[in-house]
């Protein structure tokens, strides 16, 4: 499969991970919308690679030969990963973990060769409340040649720390991935386990864990659109947006009772009904954002000086994000046409045609095209977050799980793109699980989108994609 991976254009590499004994796969026929799970035993050590192929293996392979200790036989980059060398086992996930490595050594980035180049080294500490991660550029003069991303930093060991525990408890660690997306990734964590158990939840929890991950939706890319014009130095459509980001996020505390609707969603349904008034506090707060909306978006076009700061800068090609199966609003406004909002329900069952999601699919992979498709789904969360709300099945929220076993693959459409979880339960405990979020498949294209930019625009470039650090340190 390794080697005929190259000549199947329409497969993408969505997730690579492994165990004590197997590694495991997850490929989606984007022509069919089928997905293909696959595993392979590890022999002495080894397992095919797959980067050759799908170049957004080779950081997953690094992550699995650190956790696991596995080696991809062919593999296009060996390097450490998540181990900076101070862990206090080698392998902590293998079976059992390895000793106490050698002493850290520095990290190896890969080289630059040309007249008069000169390293810039930023991070992993930064002048804002921001996560941690190394940023090395090298340059000539202002103009970036290469830059080459480090993280690992905030490493959790969140993968061990699931292992072995009861299905709600493990839940909560699953949310916590990265708290941005505590929804989606409990979300598609819970969809795992119900997958796994042959669970079906009632009907009005489907619908509110779909609303909450619209407000989830809402809120962080109206964080985002105002960082981006902070970074511009365009402080009034900062100062807007910002507003409007809290006033979903005070209307989420009041439906549901935690700002960012932490550990609201849990196997089996969700944790508590939405209050009273509840859905009136959110749709308040959205019909606040639609009604300002247009004229900010106006106000953005007609800032010239942002416009220069956006426009042809950061590019990522269609083809780039076809080969590393971008999602969200970075492979949107780059050509790739995927949401998982248009996958299959629980069940088999298709999308409900009311809930049909209609977003724009543009090709100029710039800053100013993955504003433009933030915007627009915004717009188009709130028509679908109306229709949720206006419309809430009766009866209950949560259904018993029994203390079964199984495997299972959850899928949620989170507002950076496609989060996708797998897990196996013995006994109603979780035995192995691996969460990926969309940001291990973003990463690679940031920097790609810097090459021949200036260092002054990587912060703006960065704001565009807001790739998740702690997503992916796991």
């Amino acid at each position: 499969m390794a080697a005929a991976l190259t000549g199947e254009p329409t497969l993408a590499l969505i997730a690579l991970w492994a165990d004590p004994d197997h590694a495991h796969a997850i490929l989606l026929d984007e022509v069919l919308l089928v997905v293909l799970p696959v595993s392979v035993a590890i022999e002495a050590g080894f397992y095919p690679a797959l980067s050759p192929a799908r170049p957004v293996a080779a950081w997953l392979e690094r992550m699995i030969f650190d956790l696991w200790g596995h080696t991809a036989f062919g593999g296009t980059d060996p390097r450490p990963w998540l181990d900076h060398g101070r862990w206090p086992s080698l392998h902590p996930m293998a079976s059992p973990p390895r000793g106490m490595g050698p002493p850290a050594e520095p990290p190896e980035f890969l080289p630059c060769e040309g007249d008069d180049l000169h390293q810039v080294a930023v991070g992993p500490i930064h002048a804002g409340i921001i996560e941690p991660g190394h940023f090395r550029f090298s340059a000539s003069g202002e103009t970036v040649v290469r830059l080459e991303i480090r993280l690992g930093y905030a490493h959790k060991g969140t993968l061990g720390l699931m292992r072995g525990k009861p299905i709600r408890v493990a839940a909560r660690f699953a949310a916590r991935l990265s708290g941005d997306t505590t929804v989606a990734h409990g979300t598609a964590f819970a969809m795992a386990v119900e997958a796994a158990l042959g669970v079906e939840i009632p009907a009005r929890a489907e619908s509110l864990r779909a609303a909450m991950l619209e407000i989830e939706r809402i809120a962080n890319h109206l964080g985002d659109i105002g960082a981006i014009c902070n970074d511009a130095a365009f402080a009034f459509a900062a100062a807007r947006f910002g507003f409007h980001r809290e006033a979903m996020l005070r209307a989420a505390m009041w439906a549901f009772g935690h700002r960012l609707m932490m550990d609201t969603v849990i196997p089996g349904g969700i944790a508590g009904d939405i209050s009273e008034h509840g859905a009136l506090t959110v749709l308040a707060a959205v019909a606040a954002v639609e009604a300002e909306l247009p004229e900010l978006a106006r106000v953005i076009e007609n800032y010239s000086s942002l416009a220069d700061r956006m426009v042809s800068t950061g590019i990522v090609s269609p083809e780039l994000a076809r080969r590393f199966a971008a999602g969200g609003f970075v492979g949107r406004a780059s050509g790739r046409d995927f949401d998982a909002r248009r996958l299959p329900l629980p069940g088999g069952r298709a999308p409900e045609p009311e809930f049909t999601v209609r977003i724009p699919v543009l090709t100029a992979g710039d800053i100013d095209a993955r504003l433009r498709v933030r915007l627009a789904e915004i717009t188009e969360s709130i028509r679908l977050l109306r229709r949720r709300l206006g419309n809430l099945p009766e009866g209950a929220v949560a259904v018993a799980l029994p203390n079964a076993g199984g495997e299972g693959i959850g899928c949620v459409e989170s507002f950076r793109g496609d989060i996708w979880t797998w897990v196996q339960i013995d006994g109603g405990h979780v035995e192995n699980a691996f969460l990926r979020d969309p940001s291990w498949n973003q990463w690679p294209l940031l920097e790609a989108a810097v090459r021949g930019t200036i260092v002054a625009d990587f912060p703006l470039i960065n704001k565009s994609f807001n790739c998740s650090y702690s997503g992916v340190d796991l």
